[in-house]
């Protein structure tokens, strides 16, 4: 690789280096999010400037498959947006004892009745790294079936549809998805399905 290919990458050749931590406070706590404002010094400048961070547990979805080859959609009303939405399960890792693996079969189960035969990591992304500290984790549930009624939150209200990957993917071509994270999880789905391990995540 050149030197002009390496810096355009972002690779260590590029001479970027780590920021230091010179403070970090704790602004406000809410139940999702831990608001924290950092200030960090500039490698380059030796001036510090102040950054705004959420700090919050992992996150999980899920890409649920039936022995019949189909994905096990969800549909919610989402406030940020107002609308309703096209998705997959997925949700927080809200218990410390609970890995991503166990936080996915809870979620399927919560939120679509269904349970998997094995659970197959796809792969894992920093959802906004300019200010998110977390990473979401996306798991295959293979060959889900409905086992029992959902268990829903109080503030939930959520239907379950089955799809064939090529309705998903003609779904996402004429904008019915666009839900960043689960559009992500259908990528993972796309290299499984093309016999591709997923990469590691720094």
């Amino acid at each position: 690789m050149s030197d002009k290919s390496a810096k355009k990458s972002g690779s260590p050749a590029s001479g970027i280096q780590p920021w230091p931590l010179l403070t970090s406070k704790v602004l406000q706590d809410i139940p999702i999010y831990q608001l924290r404002q950092d200030t960090r010094q500039s490698p380059r400048t030796g001036k510090g400037h102040d950054f705004f961070v959420l700090d919050s547990r992992d996150w999980i979805n899920v890409v649920p498959v039936t022995p019949e080859g189909n994905l096990v959609l969800i549909r919610q009303f989402r406030h940020g947006t107002a609308s309703v939405t096209w998705e997959i399960p997925g949700g927080i890792m809200d218990l410390e004892h609970e890995n991503p693996e166990q936080a996915a079969r809870r979620e399927l189960l919560e939120e679509t009745g269904y349970e998997p035969e094995a659970m197959v990591f796809l792969g894992a992304v920093h959802p906004n790294p300019a200010i998110q500290n977390n990473r979401c984790h996306t798991f295959l549930a293979v060959n889900a079936r409905p086992l029992q009624d959902q268990r829903l939150d109080t503030h939930e209200e959520i239907e379950v549809q089955e799809a064939s990957w090529s309705e998903v993917s003609r779904m996402v071509d004429q904008g019915q998805i666009t839900h960043s994270l689960v559009l992500t999880a259908l990528f993972w789905y796309q290299r499984h399905l093309a016999n591709l391990p997923p990469p590691p995540l720094d």
